[in-house]
């Protein structure tokens, strides 16, 4: 960003909420905040909100449309490994259908969930318009608290690291406890025979 400015603040955004490679936006953001309140050319307010936005949806989309079109082949060829079926895709879809905007609207100001909501909600085939809209309200905030703090920081914004590591620790045992509930959920339905009471 201190060579070639927002569009280097783009592109990482871009990055950061493509998820691939992961690129944390609690040190991409705050730094634009640093560069704000140093003056660096173009950068104010206004710009870096817009430019980090406009590269955040950019980055959900692209992520929301390899979900859509490669995630449904990924369960279809891969799913039945991890007893995964068109049935879970239906339940997720339904998922989606009923709680998709809460559920990416919260994602999106949550450190690591936010880079990679946007794959499940393609493969359940989310609508489009309600996913960009939802991605756009909860980023917003996100992104002007983390320019915030990088303006109240300064250098010393690397600080932010070390808090945002343990809660991504945190987040992350979390979603691997639920996918691992949800996979001995699963097995135990298939388990269950033909006419008996489900668990």
């Amino acid at each position: 960003m201190r060579t070639i400015g927002l569009p280097g603040l783009f592109a990482l955004m871009i990055v950061e909420s493509f998820g691939v490679p992961p690129l944390p936006s609690e040190v991409i953001l705050p730094f634009a905040g640093v560069l704000l309140i140093e003056g660096a050319w173009g950068f104010s307010w206004l710009t870096v909100t817009l430019v980090a936005l406009a590269g955040s949806l950019i980055g959900c989309v692209i992520a929301y449309e390899i979900g859509r079109y490669g995630g449904r082949a990924v369960i279809h060829r891969w799913g039945s490994r991890f007893y995964l079926n068109d049935r879970e895709l239906h339940r997720a879809e339904e998922f989606f259908d009923r709680r998709g905007e809460i559920t990416v609207f919260l994602s999106r100001m949550i450190p690591l969930a936010r880079a990679y909501i946007s794959y499940p909600a393609g493969a359940a085939e989310m609508d489009r318009t309600k996913f960009l809209a939802f991605s756009a309200l909860g980023a917003l905030p996100f992104i002007l608290l983390m320019v915030y703090l990088g303006t109240i920081l300064g250098q010393d914004y690397t600080s932010l690291t070390h808090y945002f590591t343990y809660l991504e620790v945190v987040i992350g045992a979390g979603i691997v406890i639920l996918l691992l509930w949800l996979f001995l959920r699963i097995r135990a339905r298939e388990r269950v025979p033909p006419g008996a009471p489900a668990a």
